[in-house]
């Protein structure tokens, strides 16, 4: 971009501004995010209405558009910032508090493009995963994420920091009852295939022609009975001998890296 080329408006919906500085969390009900990447992306999400955003004015150049003249804004250092985000959280400048995205309903993703693959977490607890599968499935062009309301962790900045802008981009479907909704994803048309190390048929045997819905377990326990039993197939990547199994992010990578080559 030239220097004296205007920067385009950052499209985000602004909220009224809260009062002073915070204390680690984020207001009642909001949702604190940060990292260039987490906070750029949710503010050009329009369907984000953001209450405020501490940043240095280094990271404020930095953004990749221009905040609305009348945006909730406090320049603070980065030792403030540090006091806003969970400890030693790589705020990179900048901290945005914002209001949760409204929910997705199943129904939703189900009536959409069948040729993207559904990814459906198990009891996996770990942001850091879930952000960084949220990332992998936003790159290869998976139609959502569905996890159980309970046994997953809820929306912030460390899933936002992990999944590096997907937060905004992919759908997070979260169901009461996730057997359920894998019913519900069979009677749709999906092939609902399990991912695990404890069978012969690698991923690519078990691949079909049409709709994919991959599911993916805990690390160390996998997927529970129910939920195992509820799938078409089951399936493992064909790794070594030497090394038992891959991180949960790492399957799921790999797993929709097959999926958008079969």
């Amino acid at each position: 971009m030239a220097k004296g080329e205007r920067k385009r408006a950052l499209r985000g919906r602004a909220g009224r501004m809260q009062g002073g500085r915070g204390s680690g969390r984020a207001s009642s009900g909001q949702v604190r995010l940060w990292g260039r990447h987490a906070v750029e992306a949710a503010l050009k999400n329009p369907n984000r209405v953001h209450r405020k955003l501490w940043a240095t004015r280094e990271a404020i150049e930095s953004l990749d558009g221009e905040l609305p003249e009348d945006f909730p804004l406090e320049y603070a250092d980065v030792q403030d910032l540090a006091r806003l985000v969970a400890k030693d959280a790589p705020h990179q400048g900048l901290v945005l508090e914002c209001a949760p995205l409204e929910d997705i309903h199943l129904d939703e993703v189900l009536s959409g493009d069948a040729d993207r693959p559904i990814v459906v977490l198990d009891q996996v607890t770990d942001p850091h995963n879930v952000g960084a599968i949220m990332r992998s499935a936003a790159a290869f062009g998976a139609a959502a994420l569905v996890t159980q309301d309970r046994n997953a962790p809820p929306e912030g900045g460390v899933i936002g920091k992990a999944a590096s802008g997907a937060l905004e981009i992919l759908p997070w479907v979260r169901v009461v009852n996730l057997a359920r909704a894998l019913e519900q994803m069979a009677e749709a048309g999906y092939w609902r295939i399990g991912l695990t190390g404890a069978t012969e048929t690698t991923l690519a045997e078990a691949l079909p022609a049409g709709p994919v819905a991959i599911v993916l377990g805990a690390e160390g326990e996998g997927m529970r009975q129910n939920i195992e039993s509820h799938c078409d197939a089951l399936a493992r990547l064909p790794i070594g001998e030497e090394i038992e199994s891959l991180n949960v992010s790492n399957a799921g990578a790999i797993a929709l890296y097959a999926i958008a080559t079969r």
